[in-house]
């Protein structure tokens, strides 16, 4: 499937930390299936090397491109700073993917012909059509539990808001701001998609599968499932009570 050209430049954005194992092979994934595509490297100086390594695959490869964080601060922050460079260096759109092949690149055309009637492509999983593959069952009904919680006490028609595969147009990135956000982990992904809804923007969700890492240890933690909770609540209580206050 082509890449639709009215897009214009695509930017595929991958946070790197301690994925020295994977990044060489999910890059070459991405330029294989897309090759029109540049691809930003975001690393948070992971001390096994996956800059280092991410730096030789820029050497080698044009379109590969590397942004060097001083440290780990989140994977909010991290998409902040590529969505910032992409700002700055010309780019229409703006793909996530994570490191560790769990999205599949192959996919990526999918999601790109869907943007051409939306503002915000989710690739999604829990989705007729989406599977997931080698996910222990303990971290499917997480995800799946996250996500039906998201969708009741926020109120809106998302059925995978915290799916990191996704393609936002620069535009859309713009209108919704990202100066307010300040989310660092996985509820990050509900953030974007809730600003965008609440812009009145268009959020489609196209079915993936998405396959568990086979290589390194995930950055899923207590805390970060703790801060999702958390701040999802908040949302959900706070918009509750602006509907209340309006109605006065």
């Amino acid at each position: 499937m082509e890449i639709p050209a009215d897009l214009g430049r695509v930017l595929v954005i991958i946070p790197t930390y301690n994925e020295r194992e994977n990044i060489e092979d999910i890059t070459r994934r991405v330029r294989e299936a897309t090759p029109s595509v540049d691809v930003l490297v975001v690393d948070d100086n992971s001390p096994d090397g996956t800059g280092d390594l991410a730096d030789a695959l820029a050497e080698a490869d044009e379109r590969v491109k590397v942004l060097h964080r001083t440290g780990k601060s989140g994977l909010g922050t991290a998409y902040i700073a590529g969505f910032r460079w992409a700002a700055e260096h010309g780019y229409d759109v703006m793909v996530e993917m994570d490191a560790d092949g769990s999205h599949q690149p192959e996919e990526l055309p999918r999601l790109l012909s869907a943007l051409e009637d939306a503002d915000l492509v989710i690739g999604a999983r829990w989705v007729p059509g989406g599977r997931v593959r080698n996910w222990p069952k303990r971290r499917e009904a997480l995800s799946r539990g996250a996500n039906t919680y998201a969708r009741l006490i926020l109120g809106i028609p998302i059925h995978d808001a915290t799916g990191g595969y996704r393609a936002f147009r620069a535009a859309t990135l713009d209108k919704i701001g990202l100066d307010g956000v300040n989310s660092r982990g996985y509820c990050f992904q509900i953030d974007l998609a809730l600003r965008a809804l609440r812009e009145g923007l268009r959020v489609v969700e196209v079915p993936i599968t998405f396959v568990d890492r086979a290589h390194g240890v995930s950055k899923m933690s207590r805390d970060v499932v703790a801060e999702s909770m958390w701040r999802v609540t908040e949302w959900g209580v706070n918009d509750r009570l602006d509907r209340l206050r309006a109605r006065r």
